[in-house]
């Protein structure tokens, strides 16, 4: 069983900056790739970012390429989302998620285990 849990959510003012941590328990996580979600009121849940099992490899949607950025750090069971230049339509609940590909791919459906969210609030 893996748990995660997202925190540092808030209110951040458009072009300010935010860094988002998703903490895993369990013992799998060093082996998972893992990804970050989010979803707006009335929309669905879209990818965001993902990052391959060690680290190596990062992926983005283009709506937050060359904004965001992903880490981990396998030591902390933890990932990370640095979100910079932050824009109002980033405004969403934010998800972290436990891929069951060994190469992470941007369908939610890849992904067995996910956080509770953390609600980001992005003012213009």
């Amino acid at each position: 069983q893996v748990r995660l849990v997202e925190s540092g959510g808030g209110l951040v003012q458009a072009g300010g900056s935010l860094r988002l941590s998703c903490a895993a328990s369990g013992r799998i996580f060093s082996s998972r790739a893992m990804g970050w979600f989010r979803q707006s009121p009335g929309k669905e849940r879209e990818f965001v970012s993902a990052i391959t099992w060690e680290g190596s490899r990062t992926y983005y949607a283009d709506s937050v390429k060359d904004r965001f950025t992903i880490s981990r750090d396998n030591a902390k069971s933890t990932v990370y989302l640095q979100m910079g230049s932050p824009k109002p339509e980033d405004t969403a609940v934010y998800y972290c998620a436990a891929s069951i590909l060994f190469l992470p791919d941007t369908e939610a459906k890849s992904y067995d285990y996910w956080g509770q969210g953390t609600q980001v609030t992005v003012s213009s």
